[in-house]
Parts: C-alpha cells; structure tokens; sequence
C-alpha cells in the first residue's frame, strides 16, 4: 500500500460548481411556544443590565446599582418561566430506572400516579404564590422603588404555566399509553 497523495484533475468550472448550495430553508420556529419567547425577551433584559453593570463598574468606574438588582429579578423570572419550559419539553431531572424492571402495567401505574403528583404540586404551589404576592404585594424593590409584586406574578405565572403543561404531558401520556419514563427512548429516538 503506497501513502503517496493522489490528485485529481479539476477544472475551474467543477471548482466554482461546489460553491454552489441549495437554497437554506426557513427555520422552523413551530417547535416553540409563548413561554420560550417570553423567557428569551427577560433574558436578554437581564443581560443588557449585567453588561451595563458591567460597563458602568469596570469602564466608567462608577456603578449603577439598581442594575443589579434588576438583574436578579430578571433571573427570577428566567427561571420560573423556564422551568415551565423544561416541563413542556418533559426536560427535568427523572429517575427512569426503576420502570426497566417493573412490568407495563406497574409502570403504566406508577408512571400515571407521577403526573397526577405533579399536576397536585404545580396547583399548591399557585396557591402558595398567590397567598405570598397578597403579603408582600405592596413592598417596594430597594434601589427603584417598583413594587416587588410584578417580580412574583412572574413565579406565579411560571407555575399556572407549569400547571397548565403538566396536565398536558398528562393527556398526551394518557392517550399515548405510556411516559417519557417508561419508554425514553420512544422520546430521544432511539428506539427502533
């Protein structure tokens, strides 16, 4: 065997043909919902005020400070909208080792009692919200002097969202006859 390179012959008009490319089709913006919009728009406000802070402390020498706390509110945001994103997408954290073992049927139960669990969590957790925005509703964020009930109807928010798709991801598991946790690979395609 010879490791000598070997050169094909090409001509100018079969080099200029390879830089031609079909057409990139439009992206496909379907596979998101209002919840991943909403999330995007607070994270690039929070990333405008870190970048600001930023600017303003190590350029200017001299800090704004509400950017910091704007920030942090942002990231509140960020998270609780995005969890109900994750929710959406069946993305959090899930232990579906168990349900290897266990027959359908178990699994089929087990995996039913998960949702319905879920679905119970995210609608106390509405409601602790609720009570909560009704206790501090009227205090006031310390370097703007905006009321803080708009930071926590942006939890609670989150959570209706998470609600609201976890009842969802319970329908469709329900008609499909099985979960992400009984069958993942049915989810990430490797099922054959």
């Amino acid at each position: 065997m010879s490791t000598a390179e070997i050169h094909k012959t090409i001509t100018a008009d079969e080099i200029a043909h390879t830089f031609e490319e079909e057409t990139p089709k439009a992206a496909d913006l379907s596979q998101y919902a209002p919840e991943d919009w909403l999330t995007l728009a607070i994270f690039w406000i929070m990333a405008l005020c870190v970048f600001l802070q930023f600017f303003t402390r190590y350029v200017l020498n001299d800090s704004y400070a509400w950017t910091e706390e704007i920030a942090t509110y942002c990231l509140i945001g960020v998270v609780f909208l995005g969890a109900a994103m994750c929710v959406r997408l069946s993305r959090h954290i899930q232990v579906d080792l168990v349900y290897r073992y266990l027959p359908h049927w178990p699994g089929r139960v087990l995996s039913t009692a998960i949702d319905l669990i879920r679905i119970a969590f995210f609608g106390y957790a509405i409601k602790l919200v609720w009570v909560f925005i009704q206790v501090v509703a009227d205090e006031r964020m310390t370097t703007i002097k905006f009321p803080k009930g708009f930071v926590y109807y942006a939890v609670l928010l989150g959570f209706i969202l998470m609600f609201a798709r976890s009842v969802q991801i319970a329908v469709e598991n329900w008609r499909r006859g099985y979960s992400i946790l009984e069958r993942p690979g049915a989810f990430d395609g490797t099922e054959g």
